[in-house]
């Protein structure tokens, strides 16, 4: 694949990228935000390069209003000051002219950061939802991976701001903080119901205002409410992002969580196992064959035909998709003998070699499967027929099956 070879565009790219040029992560951001095969080249780039730490990803989310951006901002100087480099992507409405992002949170950060210029350390990205519910862009997660490539060490990730939907967060970031604010009134009680439920860390924010104490004690009323998190009871802490008072505080019981996750396993991968099991669903059955020509025969007797054919190269197998209900069967046709298709009919002969099941996000879940102590076939997500994502889970940690864990083209479905 051209997109996985050191001289690819796609992988100069990402050779800028790493090499701290602000210009060509902006270049990279934009490419993985619009989508399709340069996007697909780009993330592949990204995922090259092996042993890099990925960046602890800190989700902000809450009603409007609630000083998300603010906080955001006098967080981020905070870890600056603790020589700590930042990427944020600040989720903004949707323009009904342009269709692009109003820029409004991006404005009020540039005030003190640009990416252009001044500090290195920092990048900013507000990108429109453009129609995605949950609070999040699209592409939200491709872009937190390109600018980890970056080698950022803190993802700092503000979303829209619509309230009650804003639960694809907590699948994304490794901590989720719910940001509230003083004069909500029922208003906290109206979204208990969803981004209540999801908080490590709640923060009430310009607590300077009359009425923190009733927040603060709606909260705890309501904990009962929040999700699992074992031994885990989401803390309270009060900010006035404007002035800085209490972000430190933050920042001492977000570390204080991931030391806890380190200890009890979790996180982003945690989240991501419990989300996949609620998603997945049966893609389709891989049957290792000679010949699909001979194969076929017998399909068609069933009424089923060919809907896509295609031979991966760097694969050595020829494929052919026969959809079957709502899942399809794919007949795998070695091109070589000495291939892994090619060496399991030689070795077990014709029959199913693999089942495969889809998810929404094929990096989440591997990364769960890696944290669950899942034997991968192979460590790095690839590319196969029709441009899918995917990877393979070992039999030894199955039951016996070979599972292949796929996505559509990106993790947005292009």
């Amino acid at each position: 694949m051209t997109d996985q070879t050191t001289g690819s565009p796609a992988a100069a790219l990402l050779q800028q990228v790493r090499a701290g040029d602000v210009r060509a992560l902006a270049r990279a951001v934009s490419v993985v935000e619009e989508g399709g095969g340069a996007a697909k080249a780009v993330l592949h780039a990204a995922h090259a390069v092996p042993g890099d730490v990925p960046a602890l990803r800190i989700g902000f989310t809450g009603p409007p209003g609630a000083g998300k951006s603010t906080l955001v901002d006098a967080y981020a100087r905070l870890l600056r000051e603790k020589s700590e480099t930042v990427g944020i992507v600040a989720v903004d409405p949707t323009s009904p002219f342009h269709g692009g992002a109003i820029l409004g949170d991006r404005i009020r950060m540039q005030a003190s950061y640009s990416e252009n210029g001044g500090d290195t350390g920092i990048y900013i990205r507000s990108v429109a939802t453009r129609g995605t519910l949950g609070g999040l862009a699209g592409a939200t997660a491709d872009i937190c991976t390109v600018i980890e490539a970056s080698g950022k060490s803190r993802m700092l990730i503000e979303t829209v701001g619509v309230g009650q939907d804003e639960v694809e967060v907590a699948r994304l970031a490794d901590v989720t903080v719910v940001v509230l604010v003083p004069g909500m009134g029922d208003d906290v009680q109206s979204i208990k119901a969803g981004v209540m439920e999801i908080a490590d860390i709640f923060v009430i924010n310009k607590s300077d205002r009359e009425g923190a104490e009733r927040v603060e004690s709606e909260i705890l009323a309501m904990q009962s409410y929040a999700a699992e998190h074992g031994a885990w009871v989401p803390p309270i802490v009060r900010t006035v992002a404007t002035t800085g008072e209490g972000v430190a505080a933050m920042h001492a019981e977000i570390a204080r969580f991931v030391e806890h996750r380190k200890v009890s396993g979790g996180g982003r991968a945690l989240r991501a196992v419990q989300s996949v099991a609620g998603t997945m669903h049966l893609d389709h059955l891989g049957v290792a064959v000679k010949s699909i020509a001979e194969a076929k025969k017998f399909y068609e007797t069933l009424g089923l035909t060919i809907a896509h054919e295609e031979t991966v190269e760097h694969e050595q197998v020829k494929t052919a998709m026969l959809p079957l209900g709502e899942t399809r069967v794919e007949l795998l046709e070695p091109t070589a003998e000495d291939s892994v298709i090619g060496r399991y009919l030689a070795k077990r002969g014709e029959g199913l070699h693999h089942i495969a099941v889809h998810v929404p996000d094929v990096d989440a879940a591997m990364a769960a499967m890696q944290a669950a102590g899942m034997r991968l076939v192979n460590e790095q997500v690839k590319v196969g027929a029709g441009g899918h994502r995917y990877f393979f889970v070992h039999p030894s940690s199955t039951g016996g099956v070979l599972l292949e864990v796929v996505s559509s083209n990106s993790p947005r479905g292009q």
